[in-house]
């Protein structure tokens, strides 16, 4: 099950009492102070793995509480420290506060890591006639994580556009496939190898429907999923195979992506206008070059791989492109 939105309460630990004790022998009947202090208590830290892929855990464990300090001791001893709890999340997870809605970090590679709450600190022992003092509680808070999927290029298109068959054809990704809308429900990811030692990650996007940026049908639920994408497939269904006209989803589509964040039309996109091996395609297919002057299209069919390749070059040079550009 692929869950990519959880609401967990974490708390760090609390620190660790001051002792009050009073040394004491045959030759000192009053007594000297040597309580020692409290440890800190342990923090709350969220650490990327690439051994997690979704948030499928916290939906199951909702409250995570980190181990609070050991109390002081006589002899001016010191409590341990509370051990910290490291929490693993996934690449390209996003920490929000619940109560201001404050984006706190985003985790996107392996390795990132961020303290989230901090541990109390300990209390004062009575040592050196200091007065004794408890520890302080530890922070906590209530914090939504947000999973977005780390892939090279997203696949967008209408329900029933052929994605699942396109991503399939493409890479080892094999997700449910049916001559029905809606047949995915969660993205799939997958791996395309152009050569020996040239890969890219693609993402299967569920289909978006008009009114998608507004959370319509799956809706704004994975427009999320192409926010860190480098390149987009706009798979359009040129055959109509729905009874809708393909330059109008071409169109309403780009508005849904637009609507939803201005950042995902800025996005190289490569069109792919698929299932050329089914009968009307090939006018549909000059009627929309015709309206889309100007522009490359890539005539495809994924289930004959007709065309396949060129359109896989084209989204592989996008994506070495758009890497260039992030290390400048």
């Amino acid at each position: 099950m692929f869950i990519d939105e959880a609401k967990i309460y974490v708390k760090a630990g609390n620190g660790g009492d001051g002792c009050h004790s009073m040394y004491r022998d045959k030759w000192n009947r009053v007594g000297t102070p040597d309580g020692g202090p409290g440890g800190d208590g342990g923090d709350v830290i969220f650490e990327v793995s690439e051994n997690v892929q979704t948030l499928l855990d916290f939906q199951y464990r909702q409250h995570h509480e980190a181990r609070r300090g050991l109390h002081g001791s006589s002899n001016h001893k010191k409590g341990h420290r509370g051990r910290d709890l490291v929490i693993k999340v996934p690449p390209g997870t996003l920490i929000r506060d619940f109560a201001t809605g404050f984006i706190l970090r985003d985790l996107v590679k392996a390795g990132d890591s961020v303290i989230i709450a901090r541990g109390g600190a300990g209390g004062r022992g009575n040592s050196r006639n200091h007065e004794r003092l408890y520890g302080a509680p530890g922070e906590e808070k209530t914090v939504i994580l947000e999973l977005k999927i780390m892939a090279d290029v997203g696949i967008v298109g209408y329900p029933n556009a052929g994605k699942s068959t396109l991503i399939s054809a493409i890479s080892s990704a094999h997700p449910k496939i049916a001559n029905y809308p809606f047949t995915t429900k969660e993205p799939v990811l997958g791996v395309v190898r152009m050569y020996e030692d040239a890969t890219f990650v693609v993402s299967e996007i569920p289909g978006l429907i008009e009114g998608a940026h507004e959370g319509r049908g799956l809706g704004d639920k994975f427009l999320k999923h192409v926010e860190r994408t480098k390149a987009l497939i706009h798979l359009v269904d040129i055959a109509g195979c729905e009874g809708r006209d393909p330059y109008q989803d071409y169109k309403k589509l780009n508005h849904e992506l637009k609507s939803y964040s201005k950042e995902l039309m800025k996005k190289p996109q490569v069109i792919a206008l698929n299932k050329m091996d089914v009968s009307g395609a090939g006018e549909n297919l000059k009627k929309f070059k015709k309206r889309l002057k100007g522009t490359k299209v890539y005539p495809v069919s994924a289930v004959t791989k007709q065309g396949v390749r060129e359109l896989l070059e084209a989204v592989f040079k996008k994506v070495k492109t758009a890497k260039k550009n992030e290390k400048k």
